[in-house]
């Protein structure tokens, strides 16, 4: 079994720093347009590239910029710019399904991933393809053995890509699909003239609908009203057969998520690919995992196309079914390194001793930890209420730009 790479969604600093921490092997981000997540997530900018690029360094972590929209002439020239700065900031990657981004790319010679977008399902496609690029996303479509049969043949046919190393097959491993899954969705485009395929998706397949004959008015009766919003993908639960079918790199969707989602996601899934490396993985440790997963934003849990299962498997509502939340309580103010004190004025809800807190800042990533001990207004207190200043034993640093959130179980309807 070769070694997975783990590769971890960044919208924003305290995601990259989230994942940094939690043992993502690479990232992937956008730069404010030309990416599927362009309106979805707070987007880097042009001039965030090099520190992207330094934090990663620094960790050994791999970066792959996405340009996977589809392009017109007007935008070429972005397309340009952005490879350039791309491999001037000595970015690892571009991910493309565009043929004028994968040929502005080579030019540039700067490594390609081949996207998702183009819907690779066999291997006369990943033949034509390694012309252009090292790494290329299989269809979502595709189950495992279908994975397994196009891993054995780059294998047999030594197929080869421009760097002259084996042709590397990346699949999605976790994280939002949509009905439309690995290929083009025009409905938010016809609805709301924002296209899907330029990174501005309504998410209309996560809406309730009534179907109607318009012939005889019917009103057929769905036993599931969001028909066409369907469970989040996770592997976790099988991921030695994922394994199994020669994939190099594991992608977890999210980079419209929050950084608490990337932080405890990218850790369950680190912890369970050293499991597998290690031979310790088993299914006590899976339903751990499972646990941990379900507390960050999900809509329910289902294994996609892998094992070859039948459609059907729709999220029961609208919104997430984790079973914690965040509820904002105040900033950071200062921190105290000799004494590894921070200080933070509440702004809201109450902080009580045993709460767990969450701190988010674009440096400071996503740290989760209990409240043992606590000063209010320089005193020792159990309570801290809106106005006070609160100073807490902490073992990472904090900034005044981090936010401050107390982590609460969040009622699920079943």
């Amino acid at each position: 079994m070769q070694k997975i790479e783990l590769m971890a969604p960044a919208g924003n600093f305290e995601s990259l720093q989230a994942a940094l921490d939690n043992g993502a092997d690479s990232v992937y981000f956008g730069v404010e347009q030309l990416n599927m997540r362009a309106r979805a997530s707070i987007n880097f900018t042009l001039d965030d590239l090099e520190e992207i690029s330094a934090r990663c360094k620094a960790k050994g972590v791999r970066t792959y910029l996405t340009l996977n929209t589809i392009v017109y002439d007007h935008d070429l020239s972005i397309v340009k710019t952005l490879v350039k700065r791309a491999k001037e900031a000595d970015i690892t990657a571009v991910i493309a399904m565009d043929q004028a981004v994968i040929g502005i790319a080579r030019e540039l010679d700067v490594e390609v991933h081949i996207s998702t977008q183009i819907n690779i399902t066999n291997i006369e496609t990943v033949k034509f393809y390694a012309m252009f690029a090292d790494t290329m996303v299989l269809s979502r479509e595709l189950s495992l053995r279908q994975v397994s049969k196009i891993t054995e043949q780059i294998e047999k046919d030594q197929i080869k890509g421009p760097s002259g190393k084996l042709v590397e097959i990346e699949i999605f491993g976790h994280g939002a699909l949509c009905m439309a899954v690995s290929g083009k969705c025009y409905m938010s485009l016809h609805s709301s003239n924002s296209s899907a395929n330029r990174g501005a998706c309504k998410q209309n397949c996560r809406k309730k609908y009534t179907v109607i004959d318009q012939e005889t008015g019917f009103e057929m009766e769905l036993d599931n009203e969001y028909i066409m919003s369907p469970k989040d993908l996770c592997t976790i639960d099988f991921l030695d057969q994922v394994a199994d079918a020669g994939i190099k790199v594991l992608k977890i969707e999210g980079r419209g998520r929050a950084p608490e989602y990337v932080a405890r996601v990218i850790k369950s899934y680190r912890d369970a690919i050293d499991s597998l490396e290690n031979g310790t993985y088993n299914k006590d440790k899976v339903i751990g995992w499972m646990l941990e997963l379900e507390k960050v934003y999900n809509r329910g849990f289902w294994n996609g196309y892998y094992l070859g299962q039948r459609l059907g498997e729709w999220s029961k509502g609208s919104g997430s079914h984790a079973t914690q939340k965040k509820v904002y309580i105040g900033k950071g103010q200062h921190f105290f390194p000799k004494a590894k004190i921070g200080e933070f004025k509440i702004e809201a809800y109450d902080l009580t001793l045993g709460d767990t807190i969450l701190v988010t800042g674009p440096t400071t990533g996503a740290k989760e930890m209990v409240v043992n001990e606590m000063m209010v207004n320089d005193l020792k207190h159990d309570k801290g209420t809106k106005g006070d200043s609160v100073t807490i034993p902490l073992e990472f640093r904090i900034r005044p730009s981090d936010k401050l959130y107390k982590i609460v179980e969040n009622k699920v309807e079943a």
